[in-house]
């Protein structure tokens, strides 16, 4: 299915309908595609539902030739939970994962970026141009001064995964104040392989795209992996500082717009 960017609206969720699409998406993609699933899933009307739905903005991606009727309109999404916000409310989703004492502590605007996913038919296309460009002018709008989050690997068998997440660790570690650490609960060491022995072209092959795209904007990972047994993925919190990530922002997505 072709891309054609005159398809689609991107905007924050504003109805139920928008909400239990992107809920739809998200059960197709965690638990359908990748059998993940959790305490508030709704199985049977296929909702990957958590408590954070309710005060969180979805960023979605609306194909205008879907049935809204049909919950699937909604062809990607990104959850956005600004600070402020997660302090109201007590926590940020990561906080399950990772201790987050770092982040609190900078006097730093800071943005949770969660639930990232696209329907499988609009992956590597305009679509993802399109989410990213709106998280842009979110952030612009919001001024947002730290973006992080999780990212997953599928699976959750460390030997698989040890060329990429040892690149990760020797190659994109963030500055220890801002550092976040995995919780011992899941913790999953990601220095598994000497920085000498390591193959970039095994940890780059073995990498989620997400990921690397996030490295290419000058994305940097908290201490240690966490093994998410529920939604059978090793997540790595990723942090993005936006005054780096605004000129890698335009360039990275003006070449690859510019491609055929």
């Amino acid at each position: 299915m072709k891309s054609d960017p005159s398809y689609f609206d991107i905007r924050i969720a504003r109805s139920g309908s928008d909400l239990r699409a992107a809920q739809r998406l998200r059960y197709r993609v965690f638990i359908e595609e990748l059998g993940g699933t959790g305490p508030l899933v709704d199985h049977e009307a296929r909702l990957e539902r958590d408590e954070f739905d309710d005060v969180v903005d979805h960023l979605c991606l609306i194909d205008r030739r879907r049935s809204v009727n049909a919950l699937d309109h909604v062809v990607g999404v990104y959850r956005l939970l600004p600070g402020d916000r997660a302090k109201s409310f007590g926590r940020f989703y990561c906080d399950g994962e990772y201790d987050l004492t770092p982040l609190r502590q900078t006097d730093r605007s800071v943005l949770e970026l969660g639930r990232s996913c696209v329907d499988p038919a609009f992956r590597g296309g305009t679509g993802m141009f399109l989410l990213w460009n709106a998280l842009a002018d979110y952030v612009l709008d919001h001024g947002i001064e730290i973006l992080f989050g999780v990212a997953s690997f599928h699976g959750t068998d460390s030997r698989q995964l040890a060329p990429s997440l040892s690149w990760l660790h020797h190659n994109h570690l963030a500055p220890r104040d801002l550092r976040p650490v995995a919780r011992p609960d899941g913790f999953q060491s990601m220095d598994l392989i000497a920085p000498e022995h390591l193959d970039r072209r095994a940890a780059m092959i073995g990498m989620p795209a997400l990921i690397k795209a996030y490295l290419r904007l000058g994305g940097l990972v908290g201490e240690g992996a966490f093994v998410d047994r529920d939604f059978n993925t090793t997540d790595v919190f990723l942090l993005m500082d936006t005054k780096a990530m605004s000129d890698k922002h335009r360039k990275f997505y003006e070449s690859r717009w510019q491609k055929p």
